[in-house]
């Protein structure tokens, strides 16, 4: 198999720093040229529409810093996510939220941030699988210091980015 072969056939490399910052879970996750920072908090409260069934929350932010493309994205003026990410904070949510059993999470909520700190494709899945990282660390990190009394997590997770180029599967989708 050629060289140009065989590269759409397996994962750029991965880096993981986990306890990056002081948060209840922090990851540094590189996958080849994308570098994503995700930590995780939990807060003992869940949103009020959530009250009322006595259940938890995960939910997860995501941003790409100015930086991290070429040219420089401009920041938000209002605050708020663009389209593309909110649709990818939303994904990241609801992908982590399938591995959280609520009923022993409590009344708590554990927020993913995910912050695209150089993008190379592959941003999302990149979240996702910093994110969860973080997510397993918080868990730790609440049972080891009495914030949570069960271990929620049901399963665990990750992702790819699988897609079609000159017509070859291509795995892990970089920018190009």
């Amino acid at each position: 198999m050629s060289e140009s072969q065989h590269k759409g056939r397996q994962l750029r490399p991965i880096r993981i720093q986990r306890h990056f910052t002081d948060a209840a879970g922090s990851v540094l996750i590189d996958q080849g040229g994308t570098r994503v920072l995700c930590t995780a908090s939990i807060t003992p409260e869940v949103p009020a529409w959530r009250e009322p069934s006595g259940l938890g929350w995960v939910t997860a932010e995501y941003a790409m810093l100015p930086g991290s493309t070429t040219p420089r994205k401009a920041r938000s003026k209002n605050g708020h996510t663009d389209s593309r990410g909110l649709e990818i904070q939303r994904l990241v949510g609801r992908c982590l939220r399938t591995v959280v059993d609520f009923e022993k999470l409590g009344n708590n909520t554990i927020a993913i941030d995910c912050d695209v700190l150089q993008a190379d494709g592959g941003t999302r899945t990149t979240a996702i699988n910093g994110g969860m990282i973080a997510l397993c660390d918080a868990v730790s990190y609440g049972r080891k210091n009495g914030l949570l009394t069960q271990d929620p997590l049901n399963g665990f997770l990750g992702a790819i980015s699988v897609g079609v180029v000159d017509d070859r599967t291509v795995l892990d989708l970089d920018y190009r």
